[in-house]
């Protein structure tokens, strides 16, 4: 199915590792903005809220420049790329150094119109 219209916003260096924030995503891919906005709302994880926000932002971006209303779009694509990697280090026992990972990740959603079919 080719979609007529998609919109697209993107949330960039955010602080969580891509593993977790993609967790959330596959439980909103597919389903209506309203729709993965609710099951986000009640999710725990603390990637639940940089994802809402940029779900909002792209719905905003529809509504503003081309006129769709929150009914008629979707989530298209959704997904979480690796972003920087922050290498930092926690001092260990007998003068040892034990190295951390502090990851970041690129977020990427796509609304798509809903045909009207």
């Amino acid at each position: 199915m080719e979609l007529d219209y998609s919109v697209r916003a993107v949330a960039r260096y955010v602080r969580i590792s891509p593993q977790k924030i993609r967790l959330l995503l596959d439980q909103v891919r597919g389903k209506g903005v309203e729709e993965g906005l609710a099951i986000l709302r009640f999710m725990p994880q603390r990637a639940a809220g940089p994802v809402a926000k940029l779900i909002r932002s792209a719905a905003g971006n529809a509504e503003d420049r081309y006129g769709f209303g929150l009914d008629e779009l979707y989530i298209a694509e959704i997904y979480a790329d690796d972003g920087p990697r922050m290498r930092r280090h926690r001092f260990g026992a007998r003068g040892r150094v034990k190295p951390r990972l502090r990851r970041a990740a690129h977020i990427t959603v796509v609304l798509g119109l809903r045909s009207a079919a």
